[in-house]
């Protein structure tokens, strides 16, 4: 399956993720729902202090595609923003970073759930 397809049938296609992409740890865009564009300096937050950095992410916020979030939750294991009615889950696999967004209706654990499952494949699969 190709990086695409996991943006497009894993997370879009559930009706549970509004934008998303798939990034390598080491820098670069694998996989992005159409019109989604991540700016060379949000992704190296992403991958360069999102995780190792959480004062930094709870201070800073997270900003995708020129949109900032309220950093709620910053962990090695998830980051999690927030405002108003969209959301964001940042979640680390063994090489890459699924962002997830979501927008009002959808419920943000609804969200948690398809990226963490997608996420728990993608490191059971060595990726």
């Amino acid at each position: 399956m190709s990086w695409q397809a996991y943006v497009d049938d894993q997370l879009l296609a559930t009706g549970k993720v509004t934008k998303a992409a798939i990034i390598g740890k080491q820098g670069g865009i694998w996989a992005a729902s159409s019109g989604y564009n991540l700016a060379q300096k949000e992704q190296d937050f992403v991958t360069k202090t999102a995780f190792k950095d959480p004062g930094a992410a709870q201070g800073n916020g997270i900003t995708l595609a020129g949109f900032k979030f309220m950093t709620i939750k910053a962990e090695p294991d998830e980051v999690i923003g927030r405002k108003g009615e969209r959301g964001v889950f940042l979640v680390p696999t063994t090489q890459a970073i699924l962002i997830a967004e979501y927008d009002a209706p959808i419920q943000a654990a609804d969200a948690n759930i398809v990226v963490t499952k997608l996420a728990d494949y993608l490191k059971g699969v060595g990726y």
